[in-house]
């Protein structure tokens, strides 16, 4: 028999802390850069740049600045509505920068990726061309 007591699970919880605390400091600079992103466009757009950390406002305000009613980010609470809200957001967003269907794509499939190249690119903001 062995003795319960004479394992130690001390190397494993620290492993998983270690893990944790890794994605945990991952996750917060996505997160940063992904706000930094947002207020780029924002700024761009001539809105206010701290509406990107706003919950929700900073929603409204990517609506607006797609050309579409701020309200309709309620729709992103409606389950299966919200994917065709969120690829309807896309194709107007990337309008409104003059950007192409295929850039609208770009943000549909790489978002975080295509964000910054909208913020930090040359992409100059041209309204909604309707």
């Amino acid at each position: 028999m062995y003795d319960v007591n004479s394992y130690s699970t001390y190397g494993s919880t620290t492993g998983l802390a270690a893990i944790g605390t890794t994605y945990m400091v991952m996750m917060l600079a996505i997160v940063v850069v992904a706000v930094v992103a947002n207020w780029k466009i924002f700024t761009k757009a001539g809105k206010p740049g701290w509406a990107a950390i706003v919950p929700f406002y900073n929603l409204y305000v990517q609506f607006q600045i797609a050309g579409m009613n701020g309200w309709m980010f309620l729709l992103l609470l409606v389950p299966i509505v919200n994917i065709v809200v969120a690829i309807m957001l896309y194709v107007n967003l990337a309008k409104a920068f003059g950007k192409s269907g295929g850039f609208a794509v770009g943000l549909i499939f790489l978002n975080f990726i295509f964000m910054l190249i909208l913020a930090f690119g040359s992409a100059e903001y041209v309204g909604n061309q309707k």
